[in-house]
């Protein structure tokens, strides 16, 4: 398959960054934005990149984006996510994390808590929060995936139904329009369905770019949860669902 340089400088972006954005493409190649929209359409055509509104994802398919792609895309409004998560939770509080770039933004941004135990399937998120003698944390058995340091598995279902903790912390790798949260390993699943069933308070943080990708597996639905914090929401549906659910939508750009 033959590429244009600059189709080929195009992918190797998406690989590095996850995603790349039509703007930014048309000020670093110097072209049009008609020009950088023609090729991500001629791509995505080839399979080599999935389109999103504005951009495009790497890789294309269901397949999932790499681990360290994955922390890099919409890193600024995971951040503000991760904040906002943080001042919902109280001191001297019980909660779930799991597996997650966004979750593992909210595990940051708890640092400066004290009295928290910490029951996670995330090793970074253990990683991060155990030299910190305020927090306690309990980190779940089972087989460790080798992509991210996710705990995942029979065990680690087992090991979650132990607890009844106040808050949890979930992501999804995609949020589809009807309100199913969807992910793309079904023992990731069965994990966070454990994690769901066991919290008192069940905090869903994505950032609105997994309301433009697909997984096969589905976790849930957001009418589960309490309160749903992203960047921003422009999905009408989603925003309905949070409505008539009384899932409490926090927009941390929004306006």
């Amino acid at each position: 398959m033959y590429l244009s340089p600059r189709h080929a400088e195009i992918i190797q972006m998406a690989k590095d960054n996850g995603r790349v954005l039509v703007d930014d493409l048309a000020t670093h190649f110097n072209v049009t934005p008609q020009t950088i929209r023609k090729d991500l359409n001629d791509l995505c055509d080839q399979r080599l990149l999935s389109r999103i509104h504005g951009g495009a994802l790497f890789p294309s398919g269901i397949e999932n984006l790499e681990y360290e792609a994955r922390r890099k895309i919409a890193a600024d409004e995971k951040e503000a996510i991760g904040r906002a998560a943080a001042a919902l939770i109280p001191d001297n509080a019980s909660l779930f994390i799991n597996i997650g770039t966004t979750t593992e933004s909210v595990s940051k941004a708890l640092l400066d808590h004290t009295g928290l135990m910490v029951i996670t399937n995330n090793i970074n998120v253990a990683n991060r929060m155990r030299i910190y003698p305020e927090i306690e944390v309990v980190i779940a058995g089972g087989v460790v995936r080798g992509s991210d340091g996710g705990v995942v598995g029979e065990a680690a279902v087992d090991f979650i139904r132990q607890f009844k903790v106040d808050y949890a912390v979930i992501g999804a790798s995609a949020i589809d329009h009807d309100g199913a949260l969807l992910d793309f390993d079904f023992r990731e699943v069965k994990v966070a369905q454990a994690i769901i069933a066991n919290a008192r308070h069940v905090i869903l943080v994505s950032d609105q770019t997994k309301f433009e990708r697909t997984a096969p597996v589905r976790i849930g639905h957001l009418s589960q949860v309490n309160t749903f914090i992203t960047d921003r929401c422009d999905i009408p549906s989603v925003r309905k669902i949070c409505q008539e659910a009384e899932v409490q939508l926090i927009e941390t750009s929004a306006g």
